[in-house]
């Protein structure tokens, strides 16, 4: 089977392989900005359009499902057309939502943009098998870790999304995202490279992908990975409407923590990923989900500000650790003939594990008025993955 990861990494120069990782990285990171436009706005179209708890949760998670969904597909593409083209195009593609949503301010018409938005969000499919190709194995944890950072996109959203719109217009981030998906789109189309000796797959789309997804470890990374990044994302657009509710803090201060919560997950990636080229990848899953567990029994009794915070940012260094640690296991357990296969499957997981929570909790509050019940059912799954990666899950990872 012949795909764009090669089974083994031919030699090249470090500079080389550095370069393709900032151009992902940089491209994922604006990729990302662009699929969390709406979460950090979430606040003020409620206000401005009068929406319920259950409303404003469906807009800032249609992105994440629609995001999840195109994964398969677009990894299933990176190993038949490679990173270069699938990440140039999808982010020049990414422009047309992004300047719709920009003139948009019916919930109809955002609902609608916010689904094409997704595309963006699908942009992680390409990156893995791209930079996986790119190094030899016992690398790759720590570089997919390096890659995942590009989901401080996230991060910068909340910082500089409602600041933009306050102080210039709420047109104006959007306008500025766009732009800098076509500084990227066009920069990786003209300057990127598929590693070498990457060939397409030959295969057809669905054989490719059932390959993947009938491996066990595949299922199983899909399941942990469907927690810990679906645990970050569901954080990350959520964040903001459940501080504004239970602390009552303002739109900025709310984005700002939220932000704050995105950072500490992103720079805990990486070190998952090099954490699991040395001790493995199941161990630091285990001590993943038991940070998440404790973490979120803490906050389920929205316990004083900076109890809560503390609590916050831990639960946000196992989760990020834990995603990191999750594609380490995919860089080394997964042949290399269905790594975009592969991390289509479990990228989808991810997102789904991003989608359903923020739905879930706006039900719960809306009918409870309280978020515990939400908060100790994740702790609860916590457990749950944790007892599992302990006792059954066996991976070389």
């Amino acid at each position: 089977m012949t795909t764009t990861s090669a089974p083994d990494v031919l030699p090249v120069s470090t500079g080389a392989r550095v370069r393709a990782l900032v151009l992902a990285t940089v491209a994922f990171a604006v990729n990302f900005w662009a699929w969390a436009l709406l979460s950090p706005l979430g606040p003020v179209y409620k206000d401005l359009l009068r929406l319920s708890p259950l409303e404003v949760s469906a807009l800032v998670a249609v992105p994440v499902i629609v995001g999840s969904l195109g994964r398969m597909v677009f990894g299933a593409l990176t190993d038949r057309y490679g990173g270069r083209l699938m990440f140039g195009l999808a982010s020049l593609a990414g422009v047309v939502p992004v300047v719709f949503l920009a003139f948009t301010d019916d919930y109809p018409g955002l609902i609608a943009g916010g689904f094409v938005l997704g595309v963006a969000g699908a942009t992680f499919a390409i990156g893995v098998p791209y930079v996986n190709a790119w190094f030899p194995p016992e690398r790759r944890g720590l570089a997919l870790g390096l890659f995942g950072m590009g989901t401080v996109g996230t991060a910068i959203s909340g910082f500089v999304t409602p600041w933009l719109a306050g102080r210039f217009g709420r047109p104006v981030p959007f306008l500025v995202v766009a732009a800098a998906l076509v500084v990227v789109g066009v920069t990786f189309l003209a300057a990127g490279r598929d590693a070498p000796g990457v060939r397409p797959a030959a295969e057809p789309f669905l054989a490719r992908f059932l390959a993947a997804a009938r491996r066990r470890v595949v299922v199983e990374l899909a399941g942990m990975y469907a927690l810990s990044f679906g645990g970050f994302v569901a954080f990350g657009v959520y964040l903001p409407l459940y501080l504004r509710s239970v602390y009552g803090l303002t739109i900025a201060d709310a984005a700002a923590r939220s932000a704050g919560f995105t950072i500490v997950a992103v720079l805990a990636r990486p070190a998952g990923g090099w954490l699991a080229d040395r001790v493995g990848g199941l161990p630091v899953l285990t001590g993943t989900f038991a940070g998440v567990a404790v973490c979120a029994a803490v906050v389920s009794f929205a316990p004083a500000m900076p109890v809560a915070t503390v609590a916050f940012l831990l639960m946000a260094a196992a989760l990020g650790g834990g995603a990191g640690a999750v594609f380490a296991i995919v860089g080394r357990a997964v042949p290399a003939g269905t790594v975009g296969s592969a991390t289509g499957v479990v990228g989808a997981a991810g997102g789904l594990g991003g989608f359903l929570p923020p739905i879930v909790m706006g039900l719960i509050y809306q009918a409870t008025g309280t978020y515990t019940i939400g908060l100790l059912m994740l702790a609860a799954v916590a457990v749950v993955a944790l007892l599992y990666c302990r006792f059954i899950m066996r991976v070389t990872g």
